[in-house]
């Protein structure tokens, strides 16, 4: 009867934390940076949240809240502002989502010093969570005719020379 009890005991707790898993998240920060970083949501409450609107596919804008990704990437010691010259133009940052899908940005199309448009790591769209497919981390690029760049469910984030 105990075996049974405690059978039951660990396949109810199985269900009850696989959402708490998920909604804890990390995202890996490493190649060509001077500090790897493991960025998580209690890291992401130190930075001053941006909003960005944008239309999605279903044709509606949206209202994206989270953090300017150049601002965790000096975190990270990645190459950007005044370093961010000659050899160090052709790195760029491969970002991965939990499905595999993945997206790159030259490190200057994040720098403030080279462009205006806000590049966030969103973790709230229209003042609520990101839904479960979306999150808990998305990539949100700013004025971007096509939302192929704003990638889902990011898990790792990588700087790498172009060879």
């Amino acid at each position: 009867m105990k075996k049974q009890f405690l059978i039951a005991c660990m396949v109810l707790l199985s269900f009850t934390t696989i959402p708490f898993i998920s909604q804890a998240q990390t995202i890996k920060i490493s190649g060509e940076v001077s500090t790897p970083l493991t960025v998580d949501a209690a890291y992401l409450q130190k930075f001053t949240q941006t909003t960005v609107v944008r239309k999605d596919r279903d044709g509606k804008d949206h209202t994206y809240s989270g953090v300017i990704l150049s601002e965790i990437l000096k975190g990270a010691g990645v190459t950007l502002g005044p370093e961010l010259k000659g050899e160090n133009l052709t790195k760029y940052l491969l970002v991965e989502a939990s499905d595999g899908y993945q997206v790159i940005f030259a490190l200057a199309e994040l720098d403030k010093s080279f462009t205006d448009r806000a590049i966030i790591l969103a973790d709230k769209v229209d003042g609520a969570p990101l839904a479960t497919a979306d999150g808990p981390y998305r990539i949100i690029v700013q004025d971007e005719k096509k939302p192929a760049r704003c990638i889902k469910q990011v898990t790792a984030m990588q700087v790498h020379f172009v060879k």
